[in-house]
């Protein structure tokens, strides 16, 4: 198993609150729920569990994916495009990507490959909601616009996906961290990372101290991680999917949950981005502290981790 979480508890501050554990029926996420009845002050949440991840290199050749013609129902919710504003535009781009997809290899390739060549990564004009429309209209955006757009192409073109997202296990400004998954048979769900590969090509390129020929066999590797499949030990799934009830319900459907969904007298509180450096107040954040049992590296800011995997 990619990760294995134990000894789950929850505790909160000044007031105490037990929390509703459930689960919602469409994608198998759990929550824990809190109602806080007349809260004075600001209100602390603490989850402390143990946690066992491994680094997941599928090591998938495309040529090697099936095709499949007739889907099983339970990858009904994984094959429902979001909504797409500009349908001309987004037609457009499955003719490019379809022009540039050869038979060995699947358009959800092709897709990755668009997405990484005509996005610009940006915190500031950002959804946080892993919106296509975003993505496709501003062509900028952070990872969850990227996986947004990349898991509603994959989906037009007959591939299940899913959004998933979870917790960088090291300091960064946003703990977040959004990823894209497909279920590509005989693999099964495989995690793809195209926002992290992309900074982690540019800052390759930038770089003053590697040389043409190590600049371009590292970005090969980098690329090359990609396309095969790859999900990092040092990243903590905790939420699969997008567009579903909560459970307990909501005042609404929720698009996405990155970390947790806030509402406030029945209003949902905004998505807050600490690493967008024009935003200046936040409803509510998640601040995140580990200890690992043993060293490890980060794939996406370790260059040695590319000769390694």
């Amino acid at each position: 198993a990619a990760q294995e979480i134990e000894g789950s508890q929850f505790t909160t501050f000044p007031a105490q609150v037990k929390p509703q554990l459930s689960s919602e029926p469409v994608y198998g996420n759990r929550f824990a729920y809190f109602e806080f009845h007349d809260p004075h002050g600001a209100q602390i949440i603490t989850h402390r569990f143990q946690a066992k991840v491994s680094n997941l290199n599928w090591q998938l050749q495309p040529e090697t994916v099936e095709s499949v013609s007739n889907w099983p129902d339970q990858f009904a919710p994984y094959l429902k495009p979001q909504t797409i504003q500009d349908q001309q535009q987004f037609q457009q781009v499955l003719k490019q990507i379809g022009k540039a997809t050869e038979n060995k290899n699947p358009g959800l390739m092709q897709a990755m490959n668009w997405i990484d060549q005509n996005l610009t990564y940006d915190h500031i004009n950002a959804s946080l909601q892993a919106d296509a429309n975003h993505a496709l209209n501003q062509r900028r955006g952070h990872c969850s616009d990227y996986h947004g757009l990349c898991a509603t192409l994959g989906r037009a073109m007959g591939y299940p996906t899913r959004v998933t997202y979870g917790l960088g296990l090291y300091p960064k400004n946003s703990p977040s961290h959004c990823k894209m998954e497909a279920f590509l048979p005989p693999h099964g769900w495989v995690s793809f990372d195209i926002s992290e590969t992309q900074k982690l090509v540019k800052s390759i390129q930038s770089s003053s101290d590697l040389t043409p020929q190590q600049k371009q066999n590292l970005t090969t590797a980098a690329r090359q991680r990609l396309r095969s499949g790859f999900r990092e030990n040092s990243w903590l799934l905790l939420t699969k999917g997008t567009d579903y009830e909560l459970a307990p319900p909501a005042s609404k459907p929720v698009r996405i949950v990155r970390t947790a969904y806030v509402e406030a007298d029945g209003v949902a509180l905004p998505e807050p981005d600490p690493a967008n450096i024009n935003q200046r107040e936040f409803s509510w954040m998640t601040a995140h502290r580990y200890t690992a049992d043993k060293t490890f590296k980060k794939p996406f800011k370790d260059l040695s981790t590319l000769n390694n995997d």
